[in-house]
């Protein structure tokens, strides 16, 4: 196992690059199962989760071949319809194969989640759309089992609450459904966009991509998947917030600012200095942060997924910042960690109130998530002394190179096996 050496307090200064997107790939890569033949996708991050989901195709008979970051799935050996609990287990996204096996094979058994250990996710929602799509479901032992004796048919579907997953998994099954499909109340994050758009240059007949109703017309088949993932928007909100944390100067690259705009008015908001070039955003941080309040929203609102990272900065900032988390109201797995730099946070129901310090003094510390991990990272690079942050596959599963690309902004981390 291995685990992050961290000597602080260290600027960060320099250039990084961010990746494609992990949560752009996931569907990307099961919407490749709506096909027969090779599908490809570029920009592809070296992920934990990218290698878990490979193997979880070639289970089902597909074959995937990496070349650098271009991802190629043949999925002319496909028999198989079942995916076991041995590779769901390692992360919930594997739920994104339910939709289009059902919908190119007629069944699917796949196992119910697993991934992070905070809070339940549940899945009734994905079951729900699906059978509004004319899916016959069932759970057996911890497994979904769902069948269509014929064709999936169009239908219409609110998704109550928005949910990106369910989004997903069902635009999949309809795009192969026969006859017309409304979805209402679908999330507008930019990965569901990106998979829309996708599906629609392999042959989809999908209007409103981008808003909260789609319509969808079915078609008979699909041709293969050929797309570009997107930039990651959370690993550049987490190198925003490293450098509000730490201070310094950093220009955030290849990345996609129109995506980051929530992210980017919080931080600016707390002092921060932002300019946008491109595809190019570049922070300057060169005095103690101002408290904010951050409440968590779908998107385009301030996205859970930065909750975390977003709370390592209100801790050091001059004065009571209140963090509400709206999406997954038990996501605070981090707050007991942090609190072991010196951070001084409580909680009240959903929200976490920040009373900031002026400085943290690193400690050895559990990553108990993929966020909360870089969470960790980010305090232990402000912090001063020592950190040692155990359990560190969590932050594989979603950061390509974290420490490498850490490192060359002068972050004094290294890895080592224990």
């Amino acid at each position: 196992m291995d685990r992050f050496i961290i000597e602080g307090p260290t600027r960060l200064e320099g250039d990084v690059e961010i990746g494609g997107a992990k949560n752009a790939v996931l569907p990307l890569m099961a919407a490749a199962l709506l096909t027969r033949g090779e599908s490809v996708i570029e920009n592809v991050p070296d992920l934990q989760d990218v290698r878990s989901f490979s193997l979880l195709l070639e289970t089902l008979g597909a074959t995937c071949r990496r070349e650098d970051h271009v991802l190629t799935i043949d999925t002319r050996g496909v028999t198989a319809s079942e995916a076991p609990y041995e590779l769901v287990r390692k992360m919930r996204a594997s739920i994104y194969v339910l939709g289009p096996l059902l919908a190119a094979h007629g069944a699917a058994r796949v196992s119910l989640p697993g991934g992070c250990a905070w809070g339940p996710r549940p899945v009734n929602l994905h079951l729900e759309g699906l059978a509004a799509l004319g899916a016959e479901l069932a759970l057996d032992q911890g497994y979904i089992e769902a069948t269509s004796t014929k064709r999936l048919r169009g239908g219409r579907f609110r998704f109550e609450p928005s949910s990106v997953g369910a989004t997903a998994n069902v635009l999949m099954a309809a795009v192969l459904a026969a006859g017309e499909s409304d979805l209402e109340n679908c999330a507008c994050e930019p990965e569901i966009s990106q998979l829309a758009t996708a599906l629609v240059e392999a042959g989809a007949r999908i209007d409103g991509i981008g808003t909260p109703q789609m319509h969808v017309r079915g078609v008979d088949s699909l041709d293969p998947i050929h797309h570009r993932a997107m930039a990651d928007r959370i690993e550049a909100g987490t190198f925003l917030t490293a450098v509000a944390v730490a201070g310094g100067h950093v220009r955030i690259r290849r990345c996609e600012p129109d995506h980051l705009e929530a992210i980017v008015s919080v931080l600016q908001a707390m002092g921060c200095e932002i300019d946008t070039a491109g595809d190019t955003l570049t922070i300057e941080v060169d005095r103690r942060l101002q408290p904010v309040e951050v409440v968590t929203r779908s998107y385009p609102g301030f996205p859970t997924d930065m909750q975390a990272q977003v709370m390592a900065a209100c801790a050091v900032a001059d004065g009571t910042s209140f963090v509400t988390e709206t999406i997954y109201l038990d996501r605070f797995t981090h707050v007991a960690e942090l609190r072991r730099f010196g951070a001084d946070l409580r909680l009240d129901g959903s929200t976490a109130i920040v009373f900031g310090t002026e400085q943290l003094q690193g400690a050895p510390v559990m990553a108990t998530d993929l966020r909360a991990s870089a969470a960790l990272v980010l305090a232990g690079i402000a912090a001063e002394g020592t950190t040692q942050v155990n359990r560190v596959y969590h932050i594989d599963r979603g950061y390509e190179r974290i420490e490498t690309k850490l490192q060359a902004l002068g972050a004094r981390i290294h890895r080592e096996q224990y």
